[in-house]
């Protein structure tokens, strides 16, 4: 896989496939882009050219120490933006890659942006507060954090096992979960560590004030790592115009468990939303 090199010196690794018009995918974590591998053939075989990036200590990208972060999260997604020349890319972010790429458009605007799709995503703020009552609470993180310094092996198997797929509810696949497992582990420890505060504890709701591209929500009903109220609908609500479809008994991990769908939406998306914007 070919790499960018961001400021700091980090290599950051994606994959390119296809040619039109640009789609960008970012993972959740601890995963990389093999988790989209299966969208990114289906967007290539359908015309678009796919780009999915290992973020930084994950998969295939450096394992800093520091930058491990959504600020250094989004500038590495800018850097990679940048070094491609994409315009009129259209970012699809599952789980923590949905805060990602809201960040970028936070940060770095969307004039080389036409739309963004967030798929179980993390946005507007996971972790309860004061001033975000609807939020989980800081011990789920605080047990996702201690699992992880631990026996990070163990508590992979657990949620490829239970919540991630929903495999507590109906049988997945233990293809899937093997994949969602080997990915984990190809995760650098301290990254996999501190992406827990930043998928968590990062507030996304002034950068979705500032989307002003057509955006498509794609949330399941039933998921257990990011659930409906605290994610999908709460996001639909605060991005002016945004599009909501929900996944009855859809669990977190729709890019497996929902593939064919999801696959379906993301290209109405692209032809009837973002084809007519750009």
């Amino acid at each position: 896989m070919p790499t960018i090199t961001t400021d700091d010196g980090a290599q950051i690794s994606y994959l390119d496939w296809g040619t039109g018009a640009p789609v960008l995918l970012s993972h959740g974590w601890p995963l990389n882009s093999d988790a989209w591998q299966a969208t990114a053939r289906f967007l290539a075989e359908n015309g678009f050219r796919a780009i999915a990036h290992d973020r930084r200590g994950h998969g295939r990208s450096s394992q800093t120490w520091d930058g491990n972060d959504m600020d250094t999260y989004a500038d590495d997604l800018a850097a990679l933006v940048n070094a491609l020349d994409l315009s009129g890319v259209t970012m699809v972010g599952h789980s923590t890659g949905g805060g990602e790429i809201v960040h970028y458009v936070g940060r770095h605007g969307s004039s080389r942006v036409a739309g963004l799709v967030l798929v179980s995503a993390v946005p507007p703020k996971m972790l309860k507060t004061d001033d975000n009552p609807e939020g989980v609470p800081a011990d789920v993180f605080d047990g996702l954090r201690a699992g992880e310094a631990h026996d990070r092996a163990q508590l992979y198997r657990d949620l490829a096992d239970g919540p991630f797929f929903g495999h507590d509810r109906a049988p997945v696949d233990q293809g899937f979960r093997d994949a969602f497992w080997l990915q984990s582990m190809a995760c650098g420890h301290r990254a996999a560590y501190e992406c827990i505060a930043a998928f968590s504890a990062t507030d996304f709701r002034p950068d979705l004030a500032k989307v002003d591209v057509p955006t498509l929500v794609i949330h399941g009903d039933d998921d257990q790592i990011v659930p409906f109220d605290v994610g999908g609908r709460r996001t639909a609500e605060l991005v002016d115009g945004a599009e909501l479809i929900v996944y009855e008994g859809g669990a977190h991990a729709l890019p497996d468990v929902a593939r064919d769908r999801l696959h379906a939406d993301l290209l109405s998306f692209l032809h009837d939303r973002v084809g007519k914007e750009s």
